[in-house]
């Protein structure tokens, strides 16, 4: 038996079970009661589930016809039966590609030279020696000019191991090299010349495969067989992190004294920091900006360039505002090395030319076509039409228009089970399912009547009705690709004409079935109202049967309160008077 809680009217709170005190258990009765009066929201329920199916399967049909949407705005336009297809006849001397209703033909190119960039050399010596002074004791590895920081660790000389410190001074590691081979090899640095030597009165051999150090290489010593090795190139170089009056540059660097230092570059404004910036900083901020040049330094020759980032003759402009930064590294006084233009000939014509490599319509006059040059020499560039695209996007259509009628079918069939039991699909019965997919049918298998005439219908290019279903055959495309070789024009009426043609008729079928006014988005939405509605109806009817459970139970409540009432009057009066015979 349940507990019961009920408020007398005095406001005491009476607990109860049910049957307490009738022997009833009428709480099993009023929610049994209960249950009979929700009969009508499981109905209810069940035909929100029919409606929301109904939805779901309206939901997948529009996503197909979304998708055959798609590829008709592709067919329904008369510019895609224009497509052109550029093929070079040596893809390593040139790549092609023509837009739509380029001239038909072959075209003969010649080119002689290639396009390159224009350059602004620096001169050489932009970095200052290691050190102004042939005398190295004080000239610590860590703060000496080298191309590439020195590491610690070892190198070896004539199988002699030698172990240095970033905080060694040069001379301290000459010193070692001495010491380590017992004065057979000895080490100088010439300022003037701004190498080390290495001298021996034999053959000098240096490095073994564990050494750790990299400063051979760094100092650009290496064997050549002899008892004497000099560096192979200046040591000197900028040092491209740190700040600018740090970066060893051979000209002392200035800002203008604020920090605000300023040059322009194709007229763009470049600026820097003596103190705060470093040269990576300000090859990046130059390389960032839009003065169309790519910045750099060659630690090889010790030298700054700014290199244009298109090709062609043409200058680079290079002025210092406030400060030096382009006199301090040499590119105020550069040299501009001349970049090329393509120069080529067309069907043996006069030479032309273009500033990059790729030869378009404003230099050669062919509307349309785009060959970029890949290497001097003779080649032809054919245009044809572009018929495997076109041939794609037609089967394509057909595949899609397929799968359209699929969903179609499987969202109206009936089925069948092993026993009898006939179920069926949401849309079943469904007139404006049913007719969208007749009208479908009937655009598809129709024929079209176009002004040039030939291709009559998708029947004459091989796509036709299986006899089964709605769908279309693919399996035959020879009056396809018959078409597409001999009646271009045709087959482009007879998708893309104003009044008949068949993508635009099945487009505007669609459009109005899916659009933003279309039947099918009308139709679920009347059916996502109906299904609100229904929401609304159960709800109500849940309010009446709660309302109706309570009205019982309170009933119920008040007889067992009046019945244990009277049961314990009945028991007082057996206490208190007895019983009589």
């Amino acid at each position: 038996m349940a507990t019961v809680a009920s408020t007398s009217s005095s406001g005491t709170s009476i607990l109860a079970l049910s049957g307490l005190a009738s022997g009833f258990d009428w709480q099993s009765l009023v929610s049994q009661l209960a249950q009979l009066e929700r009969a009508p929201e499981q109905l209810l329920q069940n035909q929100q589930s029919t409606l929301q199916g109904q939805n779901n399967a309206l939901g997948s049909i529009k996503t197909e016809l979304g998708v055959l949407q798609n590829s008709l705005t592709t067919l329904k336009d008369p510019s895609f039966f224009d497509s052109r297809a550029a093929t070079s006849s040596d893809t390593t001397l040139a790549s092609a590609s023509a837009a739509a209703g380029t001239a038909l033909g072959a075209y003969s190119f010649n080119v002689t030279q290639l396009a390159t960039a224009a350059q602004l050399q620096g001169s050489s010596g932009a970095g200052a020696a290691l050190s102004a002074q042939d005398d190295v004791s004080g000239l610590t590895l860590s703060a000496a000019g080298f191309a590439t920081p020195v590491t610690a660790g070892t190198f070896t000389v004539n199988g002699k191991q030698i172990t240095i410190a970033t905080s060694d001074t040069l001379q301290a590691v000459f010193d070692q090299i001495s010491a380590a081979t017992g004065g057979a090899v000895t080490a100088a640095y010439s300022a003037q010349d701004d190498k080390i030597t290495l001298s021996s009165a034999s053959a000098i051999v240096l490095g073994s495969a564990t050494d750790t150090s990299n400063f051979l290489q760094v100092a650009k010593l290496s064997n050549n067989g002899s008892g004497t090795v000099t560096s192979a190139a200046k040591l000197g170089a900028v040092k491209v992190t740190g700040p600018l009056n740090q970066s060893n540059l051979a000209a002392t660097i200035d800002d203008g004294g604020s920090g605000a230092g300023a040059f322009t570059i194709n007229g763009v404004t470049i600026n820097f920091s003596a103190t705060a910036d470093g040269v990576t900083d300000v090859i990046n901020r130059i390389n960032d900006s839009a003065a169309g040049v790519v910045a750099g330094y060659d630690a090889v020759n010790n030298r700054f360039t700014l290199t244009n980032k298109n090709t062609g003759d043409m200058g680079i402009a290079a002025q210092d505002v406030t400060g030096n930064f382009l006199a301090a590294t040499g590119l105020a006084g550069a040299t501009l090395v001349r970049g090329n233009n393509l120069l080529y000939t067309v069907n043996s014509g006069p030479q032309l030319s273009s500033q990059t490599n790729t030869i378009s319509a404003d230099t050669s006059g062919l509307t349309g076509l785009s060959v970029t040059a890949l290497a001097k020499g003779a080649f032809t560039v054919t245009v044809a039409a572009d018929t495997n695209t076109i041939k794609s996007a037609i089967t394509n259509f057909v595949s899609e228009y397929n799968k359209v009628q699929s969903v179609i079918n499987s969202q109206t069939a009936s089925t069948t089970d092993a026993t009898g039991k006939v179920t069926a699909g949401p849309l079943t019965g469904d007139q404006p399912t049913e007719q969208l997919s007749s009208a479908l049918r009937n655009l598809i298998n129709g024929s079209i009547t176009t002004p040039s005439g030939a291709v009559e219908g998708l029947d004459g290019l091989g796509f036709s009705s299986n006899g089964q279903d709605n769908s279309l055959s693919t399996t035959d495309t020879s009056g396809l690709d018959a078409a597409l070789a001999n009646n271009l024009s045709g087959l482009k009426d007879l998708f893309t004409h104003a009044g008949t043609g068949l993508a635009v008729q099945l487009n505007s079928l669609v459009t109005s079935t899916i659009g933003d006014n279309g039947s099918l988005i009308a139709q679920q939405s009347n059916l996502t109202n109906e299904s609100s509605g229904i929401d609304t109806q159960i709800s109500s009817i849940e309010k009446q049967v709660l309302a109706y459970q309570q009205r019982l139970t309170n009933e119920f409540v008040a007889m067992e309160t009046a019945e244990s009432q009277s049961n314990a009057l009945l028991q007082y009066l057996k206490q208190n008077f007895g019983t009589t015979g």
